[in-house]
Protein backbone atom coordinates (compact mmCIF):
# COMPACT_ATOMS: atom_id res chain seq x y z
CA UNK A 1 0.00 0.00 0.00
CA UNK A 2 0.69 3.46 -0.35
CA UNK A 3 0.77 5.24 2.97
CA UNK A 4 0.75 8.58 4.00
CA UNK A 5 1.61 9.98 7.22
CA UNK A 6 3.56 12.62 9.66
CA UNK A 7 6.65 12.83 11.26
CA UNK A 8 5.14 13.16 15.09
CA UNK A 9 7.72 10.23 17.32
CA UNK A 10 10.78 9.59 15.30
CA UNK A 11 11.41 6.31 17.43
CA UNK A 12 8.04 5.15 16.39
CA UNK A 13 7.92 5.95 13.11
CA UNK A 14 11.87 3.68 12.53
CA UNK A 15 9.36 0.95 13.94
CA UNK A 16 6.50 1.37 11.73
CA UNK A 17 8.63 1.56 8.70
CA UNK A 18 8.78 -2.03 9.04
CA UNK A 19 6.01 -2.55 7.37
CA UNK A 20 5.94 -3.50 4.02
CA UNK A 21 4.25 -0.52 2.44
CA UNK A 22 5.92 2.81 1.10
CA UNK A 23 5.40 5.32 3.95
CA UNK A 24 5.22 8.82 2.46
CA UNK A 25 6.14 11.70 4.70
CA UNK A 26 5.66 15.27 3.87
CA UNK A 27 8.32 17.87 4.53
CA UNK A 28 7.80 21.46 4.65
CA UNK A 29 10.69 24.05 3.98
CA UNK A 30 10.99 26.06 6.05
CA UNK A 31 10.50 22.90 8.82
CA UNK A 32 7.82 22.80 11.43
CA UNK A 33 6.60 20.47 13.70
CA UNK A 34 5.13 17.50 11.80
CA UNK A 35 6.74 18.16 8.73
CA UNK A 36 10.77 16.85 9.26
CA UNK A 37 10.56 13.99 6.85
CA UNK A 38 13.50 11.71 7.38
CA UNK A 39 15.48 12.58 9.91
CA UNK A 40 19.23 12.38 10.13
CA UNK A 41 19.82 9.47 13.33
CA UNK A 42 17.48 6.72 11.92
CA UNK A 43 18.44 3.63 9.38
CA UNK A 44 15.46 4.69 7.32
CA UNK A 45 14.80 1.55 4.65
CA UNK A 46 13.66 2.81 1.05
CA UNK A 47 10.14 2.58 1.49
CA UNK A 48 10.35 5.96 3.93
CA UNK A 49 10.16 8.90 1.13
CA UNK A 50 10.25 12.58 1.90
CA UNK A 51 7.87 14.41 -0.44
CA UNK A 52 7.77 18.40 -0.27
CA UNK A 53 4.36 19.26 1.22
CA UNK A 54 3.18 21.18 -2.00
CA UNK A 55 3.45 17.80 -3.95
CA UNK A 56 1.28 15.69 -1.51
CA UNK A 57 -1.96 16.33 -3.40
CA UNK A 58 -0.47 14.46 -6.52
CA UNK A 59 0.71 11.25 -4.77
CA UNK A 60 -1.63 7.58 -5.31
CA UNK A 61 -2.11 6.76 -1.59
CA UNK A 62 -3.85 3.94 -0.67
CA UNK A 63 -4.33 4.71 3.40
CA UNK A 64 -3.81 8.25 5.65
CA UNK A 65 -2.14 7.63 9.47
CA UNK A 66 -2.86 10.88 11.17
CA UNK A 67 -1.30 11.47 14.62
CA UNK A 68 -2.11 14.84 15.58
CA UNK A 69 -4.77 16.40 15.82
CA UNK A 70 -3.32 19.96 13.84
CA UNK A 71 -2.72 17.15 10.47
CA UNK A 72 -6.77 16.00 11.40
CA UNK A 73 -8.41 18.92 12.04
CA UNK A 74 -6.25 21.74 9.98
CA UNK A 75 -3.35 20.68 7.90
CA UNK A 76 -5.47 17.84 5.27
CA UNK A 77 -8.04 20.58 3.84
CA UNK A 78 -4.73 22.68 2.85
CA UNK A 79 -2.15 19.57 1.76
CA UNK A 80 -4.57 16.82 0.78
CA UNK A 81 -6.85 16.71 -2.42
CA UNK A 82 -10.54 16.68 -2.30
CA UNK A 83 -10.08 12.62 -3.58
CA UNK A 84 -6.89 12.00 -0.72
CA UNK A 85 -9.38 13.81 1.86
CA UNK A 86 -11.59 10.49 1.39
CA UNK A 87 -9.19 7.99 0.97
CA UNK A 88 -9.78 5.36 4.49
CA UNK A 89 -7.87 6.79 7.38
CA UNK A 90 -6.65 6.13 10.68
CA UNK A 91 -5.63 7.99 13.76
CA UNK A 92 -2.76 7.16 15.62
CA UNK A 93 -3.27 8.46 19.34
CA UNK A 94 -0.34 8.23 21.17
CA UNK A 95 -1.23 9.76 24.33
CA UNK A 96 -3.96 9.74 27.01
CA UNK A 97 -5.88 12.55 27.15
CA UNK A 98 -4.32 16.18 28.50
CA UNK A 99 -7.25 17.59 29.77
CA UNK A 100 -9.48 16.08 31.67
CA UNK A 101 -8.56 12.11 32.11
CA UNK A 102 -11.75 10.31 31.58
CA UNK A 103 -14.32 13.36 30.44
CA UNK A 104 -12.58 14.01 26.88
CA UNK A 105 -13.80 13.59 23.45
CA UNK A 106 -11.23 12.62 21.02
CA UNK A 107 -11.03 15.21 18.20
CA UNK A 108 -11.58 12.33 16.00
CA UNK A 109 -15.79 11.87 16.30
CA UNK A 110 -15.88 9.90 12.85
CA UNK A 111 -17.80 6.04 12.19
CA UNK A 112 -14.93 6.56 8.79
CA UNK A 113 -11.76 6.38 10.76
CA UNK A 114 -10.30 4.13 12.78
CA UNK A 115 -8.61 5.39 15.83
CA UNK A 116 -5.61 2.90 16.92
CA UNK A 117 -4.29 3.45 20.74
CA UNK A 118 -0.85 2.33 21.72
CA UNK A 119 -2.17 1.27 25.08
CA UNK A 120 -5.07 0.17 26.52
CA UNK A 121 -5.11 2.75 28.66
CA UNK A 122 -5.83 5.48 26.43
CA UNK A 123 -8.11 3.21 25.05
CA UNK A 124 -9.69 3.59 28.30
CA UNK A 125 -9.46 7.17 29.10
CA UNK A 126 -10.42 8.62 25.57
CA UNK A 127 -14.13 9.30 25.18
CA UNK A 128 -13.84 8.29 21.71
CA UNK A 129 -18.11 8.34 20.55
CA UNK A 130 -18.85 6.99 17.45
CA UNK A 131 -15.17 6.21 16.66
CA UNK A 132 -14.50 2.68 16.35
CA UNK A 133 -11.53 1.75 17.98
CA UNK A 134 -8.37 -0.91 18.66
CA UNK A 135 -5.18 -1.45 20.52
CA UNK A 136 -2.08 -1.63 18.70
CA UNK A 137 0.48 -2.06 21.49
CA UNK A 138 4.21 -0.74 20.91
CA UNK A 139 6.64 -2.85 18.92
CA UNK A 140 10.59 -2.95 19.15
CA UNK A 141 13.73 -4.65 17.92
CA UNK A 142 14.47 -7.56 20.43
CA UNK A 143 18.23 -7.78 19.95
CA UNK A 144 19.93 -11.63 19.51
CA UNK A 145 22.37 -10.24 22.30
CA UNK A 146 21.39 -8.15 24.64
CA UNK A 147 23.87 -4.86 25.30
CA UNK A 148 23.09 -4.89 29.34
CA UNK A 149 25.83 -5.43 31.58
CA UNK A 150 24.98 -3.11 34.42
CA UNK A 151 28.34 -2.78 35.33
CA UNK A 152 27.59 0.73 36.03
CA UNK A 153 25.98 0.83 39.72
CA UNK A 154 23.60 3.78 38.76
CA UNK A 155 20.19 4.28 37.64
CA UNK A 156 19.19 5.70 34.26
CA UNK A 157 16.58 7.71 32.90
CA UNK A 158 16.00 8.49 28.95
CA UNK A 159 13.76 11.49 28.31
CA UNK A 160 13.91 14.16 26.08
CA UNK A 161 12.99 17.51 27.08
CA UNK A 162 12.48 16.76 30.73
CA UNK A 163 12.51 19.97 31.62
CA UNK A 164 10.52 21.99 29.13
CA UNK A 165 7.70 19.07 29.68
CA UNK A 166 7.57 19.57 33.73
CA UNK A 167 5.99 17.43 36.29
CA UNK A 168 3.85 15.26 33.51
CA UNK A 169 7.25 13.80 32.51
CA UNK A 170 8.32 13.78 36.16
CA UNK A 171 11.04 16.27 35.92
CA UNK A 172 10.26 17.01 39.61
CA UNK A 173 11.21 13.48 40.59
CA UNK A 174 14.26 13.37 38.45
CA UNK A 175 15.58 16.69 40.61
CA UNK A 176 14.36 14.50 43.61
CA UNK A 177 16.08 10.83 42.94
CA UNK A 178 19.44 12.69 41.53
CA UNK A 179 20.20 13.89 44.81
CA UNK A 180 19.84 11.16 46.49
CA UNK A 181 20.68 8.16 44.27
CA UNK A 182 23.42 7.85 41.67
CA UNK A 183 21.69 8.53 38.93
CA UNK A 184 22.53 10.05 35.38
CA UNK A 185 19.90 11.71 32.48
CA UNK A 186 20.09 10.87 28.76
CA UNK A 187 17.79 12.84 25.90
CA UNK A 188 17.32 15.76 24.01
CA UNK A 189 17.79 19.61 26.51
CA UNK A 190 19.90 17.40 28.70
CA UNK A 191 22.12 20.53 29.17
CA UNK A 192 19.21 22.16 30.78
CA UNK A 193 17.52 19.48 33.09
CA UNK A 194 21.32 18.67 34.98
CA UNK A 195 21.81 15.75 32.73
CA UNK A 196 24.66 13.63 30.71
CA UNK A 197 24.20 14.15 27.20
CA UNK A 198 22.27 12.48 24.01
CA UNK A 199 22.46 9.33 22.62
CA UNK A 200 21.61 8.16 18.96
CA UNK A 201 19.22 6.12 18.38
CA UNK A 202 21.88 3.26 17.54
CA UNK A 203 24.12 4.43 20.16
CA UNK A 204 21.56 4.56 22.92
CA UNK A 205 21.00 0.31 23.86
CA UNK A 206 24.70 0.39 24.76
CA UNK A 207 24.67 3.21 26.52
CA UNK A 208 21.83 2.62 28.81
CA UNK A 209 23.06 -0.51 29.21
CA UNK A 210 26.01 0.11 30.95
CA UNK A 211 23.54 1.12 33.93
CA UNK A 212 21.85 -0.64 36.78
CA UNK A 213 18.59 -0.12 36.11
CA UNK A 214 16.32 1.84 34.30
CA UNK A 215 14.36 4.78 35.87
CA UNK A 216 11.20 6.12 34.17
CA UNK A 217 9.69 9.30 36.90
CA UNK A 218 6.94 9.82 34.20
CA UNK A 219 3.22 10.70 36.03
CA UNK A 220 1.16 10.41 32.99
CA UNK A 221 1.45 9.54 29.48
CA UNK A 222 1.73 6.13 27.27
CA UNK A 223 4.01 3.96 27.79
CA UNK A 224 7.17 5.34 26.83
CA UNK A 225 9.35 3.47 23.93
CA UNK A 226 12.25 3.68 25.56
CA UNK A 227 11.11 1.40 28.58
CA UNK A 228 10.18 -0.82 26.50
CA UNK A 229 13.63 -0.65 24.95
CA UNK A 230 15.33 -1.01 27.56
CA UNK A 231 13.11 -4.29 28.54
CA UNK A 232 14.28 -5.78 25.22
CA UNK A 233 17.81 -4.69 26.42
CA UNK A 234 17.55 -6.41 29.49
CA UNK A 235 17.35 -3.94 32.15
CA UNK A 236 15.29 -3.95 34.98
CA UNK A 237 12.60 -1.08 35.12
CA UNK A 238 11.85 1.10 38.12
CA UNK A 239 8.85 3.43 38.07
CA UNK A 240 5.35 4.96 39.05
CA UNK A 241 2.59 2.42 39.30
CA UNK A 242 0.63 4.51 36.89
CA UNK A 243 -0.75 4.55 33.21
CA UNK A 244 0.37 1.07 31.34
CA UNK A 245 2.90 0.85 33.72
CA UNK A 246 1.46 -1.18 35.58
CA UNK A 247 0.36 -4.44 33.45
CA UNK A 248 4.02 -4.27 31.76
CA UNK A 249 5.99 -4.18 34.81
CA UNK A 250 5.25 -6.67 37.42
CA UNK A 251 6.32 -5.76 41.16
CA UNK A 252 9.25 -8.17 42.24
CA UNK A 253 9.48 -9.67 38.22
CA UNK A 254 10.78 -7.18 35.62
CA UNK A 255 11.48 -4.30 38.55
CA UNK A 256 9.53 -2.14 40.86
CA UNK A 257 6.41 0.09 40.34
CA UNK A 258 4.34 2.40 42.92
CA UNK A 259 2.28 4.91 43.25
CA UNK A 260 4.35 6.07 46.25
CA UNK A 261 7.65 7.30 45.25
CA UNK A 262 9.47 6.98 48.76
CA UNK A 263 8.53 3.34 48.04
CA UNK A 264 10.71 3.40 45.42
CA UNK A 265 13.79 3.81 46.90
CA UNK A 266 14.76 0.90 48.88
CA UNK A 267 14.54 -1.29 45.57
CA UNK A 268 16.17 1.29 43.75
CA UNK A 269 19.31 0.61 46.42
CA UNK A 270 18.91 -3.10 46.53
CA UNK A 271 19.24 -3.01 42.87
CA UNK A 272 22.17 -0.96 43.41
CA UNK A 273 24.01 -3.42 46.12
CA UNK A 274 22.65 -6.48 44.45
CA UNK A 275 23.69 -6.69 40.85
CA UNK A 276 22.69 -10.83 40.27
CA UNK A 277 19.16 -9.72 41.44
CA UNK A 278 19.38 -6.62 38.42
CA UNK A 279 20.20 -9.15 35.85
CA UNK A 280 17.53 -11.83 36.86
CA UNK A 281 14.71 -8.89 36.80
CA UNK A 282 16.52 -7.38 33.78
CA UNK A 283 16.25 -11.11 32.42
CA UNK A 284 12.77 -11.11 33.12
CA UNK A 285 11.70 -7.92 31.35
CA UNK A 286 13.29 -9.10 28.22
CA UNK A 287 10.86 -11.98 28.64
CA UNK A 288 7.99 -9.74 28.84
CA UNK A 289 9.49 -7.40 26.27
CA UNK A 290 9.29 -11.07 23.66
CA UNK A 291 6.45 -11.57 24.50
CA UNK A 292 4.55 -8.49 24.29
CA UNK A 293 6.52 -5.85 22.53
CA UNK A 294 7.73 -8.13 19.84
CA UNK A 295 8.16 -6.02 15.85
CA UNK A 296 6.65 -9.27 14.39
CA UNK A 297 3.41 -8.80 16.58
CA UNK A 298 3.25 -4.81 16.28
CA UNK A 299 3.85 -5.31 12.20
CA UNK A 300 1.04 -8.39 12.02
CA UNK A 301 -1.56 -5.78 13.96
CA UNK A 302 -1.16 -2.95 11.79
CA UNK A 303 -1.29 -5.03 8.33
CA UNK A 304 -4.31 -6.10 10.04
CA UNK A 305 -6.35 -3.05 10.66
CA UNK A 306 -4.70 -1.28 7.42
CA UNK A 307 -6.79 -4.39 5.59
CA UNK A 308 -9.58 -3.81 7.54
CA UNK A 309 -10.13 0.06 6.66
CA UNK A 310 -8.79 -0.49 3.17
CA UNK A 311 -10.10 -3.64 2.56
CA UNK A 312 -7.02 -4.15 0.47
CA UNK A 313 -4.45 -7.45 0.78
CA UNK A 314 -1.73 -7.36 2.92
CA UNK A 315 0.38 -8.40 0.36
CA UNK A 316 3.08 -5.81 -0.47
CA UNK A 317 3.83 -4.97 -4.10
CA UNK A 318 7.11 -2.61 -3.44
CA UNK A 319 7.95 -3.03 -7.50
Amino acid sequence: MNLLTWHIHGSYLYYLSHLPHRIYLPKSDPIRPGYYGRTPGYPWPDNVIEVPEHEVRHLRLDALIYQSRTAYETDRHQLLSPHQQRLPSIYLEHDPPQEHPTNTLHPVQSRDTLLVHVTAFNQLMWDAGPTPTTVIEHGVPIPREPCYTGHFARGVVVINHIRRRGRRLGYDLWLDFRDRLPMDLYGMGWEEAGGVGEASYSELPGVTGRYRFFFNPIRYTSLGLAVCEAMANGMPIVGLATTEMVSAIAPGNAGFVDTNPESLVAPMQELLRNPDLARQLGANARKVAMERFSLRRFIDHWNRALTNVTGKSQTPDLR
